[in-house]
Parts: structure tokens; C-alpha cells; sequence
């Protein structure tokens, strides 16, 4: 049974308009001509394989713009849900719908490799986003734009090999970003990043979503770094969704504030509920 949990500072509107205030957001950001996102709706989603079935009955609805974060044990499916919602596995049973037909550059992917090609400058690496757009005749400026967009703008013409760690994901963050996608999915993009690193990356991620308007989904083992980014953070236990939990709290969001560690206290409690095990986590 899935368990939806609400939480809100102790000076937010009552809890049960939780879903009032994500959708007057999501107006606010319509009227400003910033939310591009495109809604998700999934319905019995099922994937096996083989004799392992990973997900077993995903039913969830994400409103344009929104960012959603999901967390839960490796193993669990949250990134085979990822990857099918994405595009790049196709579905056991059950089914995936935009609120309008996506085109192939309105769904982008960043995952936890940078996967630059080593041959190419930062500057060609994120025209590679642009995909069959590349040839255009505004391919290079939109790529130099991306790159400003996440503050790279200086290395340009920089091989990958001289980059450190947080800068390439910065380039394959202006890589996803350069299609102006509708959907952005990331598959633990900051996972293998120290932790300051790991915290201006996340700020980043923050700002360029809130300036674009796109529809986040967001795969982390780090519960942390979901309360603090997300508006909902989805916990996946055993192939379906165990916990939808709404995080209404005013952006930019303290770290380290006793709200947002009460929600990643209980999130993780739910997580660790029964288990002596929490290697995987």
C-alpha cells in the first residue's frame, strides 16, 4: 500500500492544500512564461527481466514542472523507472504518457558518468546535445549559451582531460541543457562528487531548473540531497512506490535547518524500517 506523507514549516498553509500550492507554482511559472515542463503520467508500469521482475505496478502523476526526486535500496527500480520513462527501456506492461506529444529533444538524460568524448573541446562536447540541431546555423551560439548557463563559459575550448570532476558534469549538465529539454531526468549525476563539490552542483541543478521550468526527476541514494532539492520525494521499495512525500517548504532551502532534517530523518527511517542491512543504501 502506498503511504503519502505531507510535511510543511510551521508557518505554511494547512497541509491539505499541499497540491493547491504546487499547481498555483506551476501557474506563477506559466504566467512568466518559464514553465516548459511537460506533465508525466504513468499507469501500471511493469519491467522484468526475465524471471526478475524489478517493477511491479508504478501508478504516479507528475505536473509539468515539477521536480521529483526518488530514493530507495539499490535494486529496488528507481533507476529502471528512470530509464523507461526516458525512453531507453521499453515497458513489461502498464503505460507512459506526456500531457502532449514529446519531441526526441524534449527528453534529456545526465547521468552519474560525464561521458564526454575525450577527441572533442567542452565547446563541440555540448553541441553533441543538439543532436540532429547540430548543423544548424545557431549551433554554436546555443552551446556557448548552455555553457555560460552553468559557468563555463571560460572553458570553451578546453580538452575534457584538463577538467576536474565537478566541471565535466558541468559540461554534461550544459550538454543536456543545450536541446532545451521539457524533461530532464538525472540518473545519480552527482554521486561519484566530493562533498562541496556535490553541494554547488546541487545548487546549481536547483537554479537552472527554476530559470527553465523543466519537468525534474531526479534518482539519488542520497536522502539528503532529495529533501533539499525536490518537491516531492517518491520511496521505492520493491518495485512499487511506498511513500509519496510532498516537501512544501520556501526555496532557497537551509541546509542542515531542522526541517529539512526531520524530513530526511523520517524518509530514512522508513528506509531502514526492518532492516539490519544498510550497506546499499
Amino acid at each position: 500500500m502506498q503511504e503519502v506523507l505531507h510535511f510543511q514549516s510551521a508557518d505554511a498553509e494547512p497541509v491539505e492544500r499541499a497540491d493547491i500550492l504546487t499547481e498555483a507554482r506551476q501557474l506563477r511559472r506559466a504566467s512568466e512564461g518559464a514553465a516548459r515542463g511537460l506533465s508525466l503520467t504513468v499507469r501500471g508500469l511493469r519491467k522484468s527481466f526475465g524471471d526478475n521482475d524489478v517493477l511491479r505496478g508504478i501508478d504516479l502523476h507528475i505536473p509539468a514542472g515539477q521536480f521529483v526526486a526518488i530514493v530507495g535500496r539499490s535494486g529496488c527500480g528507481k533507476s529502471t523507472l528512470l530509464r523507461l520513462v526516458a525512453g531507453l527501456e521499453k515497458p513489461t506492461a502498464g503505460s507512459i504518457a506526456f500531457g502532449e506529444q514529446p519531441r526526441a529533444q524534449d527528453i534529456r538524460v545526465m547521468f552519474q558518468e560525464p561521458r564526454l568524448l575525450p577527441w572533442a573541446r567542452v565547446l563541440s562536447n555540448v553541441e553533441v546535445g543538439l543532436g540532429r540541431e547540430r548543423s544548424s546555423a545557431d549551433a554554436q551560439a546555443r552551446a556557448e549559451q548552455a555553457l555560460v548557463e552553468v559557468g563555463l563559459g571560460d572553458k570553451r575550448a578546453q580538452w575534457p582531460s584538463v577538467l576536474s570532476g565537478g566541471q565535466k558534469q558541468r559540461v554534461a549538465l550544459a550538454r543536456a541543457l543545450v536541446s532545451q529539454p521539457r524533461v530532464l531526468a538525472f540518473d545519480e549525476p552527482l554521486g561519484a562528487l566530493d562533498a562541496l563539490t556535490r553541494i554547488s552542483m546541487q545548487q546549481l541543478l536547483e537554479r537552472v531548473w527554476r530559470d527553465q521550468g523543466f519537468t525534474a526527476i531526479l534518482v539519488t541514494h542520497d536522502v539528503a540531497e532529495a529533501v533539499a532539492l525536490a518537491d516531492r520525494v517518491l520511496v521505492i521499495e520493491d518495485g512499487r512506490i511506498a511513500q509519496d512525500v510532498a516537501i512544501d517548504l520556501p526555496r532557497p532551502r537551509r541546509r542542515g535547518s531542522a526541517e529539512l532534517a526531520a524530513l530526511e530523518g523520517e524518509i530514512l527511517k522508513h528506509l531502514l524500517e526492518g532492516s539490519e542491512d544498510t550497506s546499499d543504501l
